[in-house]
């Protein structure tokens, strides 16, 4: 007979291939990789005490998510007080894969095929309970009596909370993943509107934007960033131009890279320094959206020196 540590230590150990999928519910449920992280831990850590306290568990994956799906409702519901006395518009923290580290966490990898910065955006628009019974039927496929399991809710109500939030949405509603066949002119349109952005080219760039662009920025009122969504063809490529000029006044530079799955860029400042991430939402041939984040405080889990410029003075 084993002891319960043994079989606690032993359930933990099966379980550790489910962290992508719950670092990706969990990301998806609160757009922060803190929280996402920290919800992961707690959720670990209470199936190692069930483990302990003698509970048999007998589906670890759905003990999982259920249990991070709930924890990531309960921490909507504090979060979105404090995302009320946020200065600027609040933008998901990004999820950045570099070219030169393609064996990335896998977590990143399950973020980068299911959660743009878009769709997260949109998912900001539902309760805590709307945002978890869309997610995981929307971007997870699973069935009405998986997510009414991991809701506590009936698959009646389950139903009828995403056919709510399906109309709520669909005038605003993103690819929630790219097919791979979109990618290769994904790339090809980053491509050209980063050339014709640096090489001040406004006639070229405005071939790329769809007529109703919008530019979406996050500085935390920790840096200069636009304050509210910038919409309208002429309004976002005068933006463009006025801002990537004056990158090149302050010696800042690109760095291309992969922004939850989807074509962007960190911006370098002279010292090899982050100061920002920009993605993009391409569809249709078009880029639809921009998605910039400067707050110094959503780029900390890059693990990568954070420049001073664009930060507004402290008081």
């Amino acid at each position: 007979m084993t002891e319960p540590a043994a079989d606690a230590a032993a359930t933990a150990a099966d379980a550790a291939g489910y962290r992508p999928l719950l670092f990706s519910i969990a990301y998806g449920m609160t757009g922060s990789v803190g929280d996402a992280e920290d919800l992961v831990q707690d959720t670990f850590l209470g199936l190692t005490r069930a483990g302990l306290a003698g509970t048999t568990v007998d589906n670890p994956k759905a003990y999982l998510t259920t249990t991070v799906t709930r924890l990531g409702i309960n921490h909507l519901k504090s979060a979105r007080v404090r995302r009320e006395s946020y200065v600027g518009e609040w933008l998901p923290e990004p999820v950045v894969a570099f070219a030169e580290r393609p064996d990335g966490p896998a977590e990143h990898a399950e973020v980068a095929e299911r959660l743009s910065m878009a769709f997260l955006l949109m998912l900001e628009a539902l309760s805590p309970a709307e945002r978890a019974v869309f997610l995981l039927r929307e971007a997870f496929g699973y069935g009405y009596p998986e997510v009414a399991a991991m809701t506590g809710r009936s698959e009646a109500n389950c139903r009828q909370i995403f056919a709510r939030a399906r109309k709520h949405l669909a005038p605003a509603a993103p690819d929630a993943g790219p097919a791979p066949r979109r990618r290769a002119e994904g790339e090809e349109l980053a491509r050209r509107f980063f050339a014709a952005t640096e090489g001040g080219d406004l006639e070229a760039l405005l071939e790329l934007l769809a007529p109703d662009v919008v530019f979406h920025g996050d500085g935390g009122g920790k840096a200069r960033s636009v304050g509210r969504s910038v919409a309208g063809l002429q309004r976002v490529a005068q933006l463009l131009m006025f801002g990537f000029g004056r990158n090149r006044e302050l010696g800042i530079s690109r760095k291309p890279v992969l922004v939850n799955g989807r074509p962007g860029a960190l911006w370098l400042d002279p010292r090899g320094r982050v100061a920002g991430v920009i993605a993009l939402d391409i569809a249709d041939g078009a880029i639809r959206a921009f998605h910039a984040v400067n707050n110094p405080d959503k780029l900390a889990h890059l693990g990568l020196p954070l420049s001073d410029l664009g930060l507004r003075p402290r008081r």
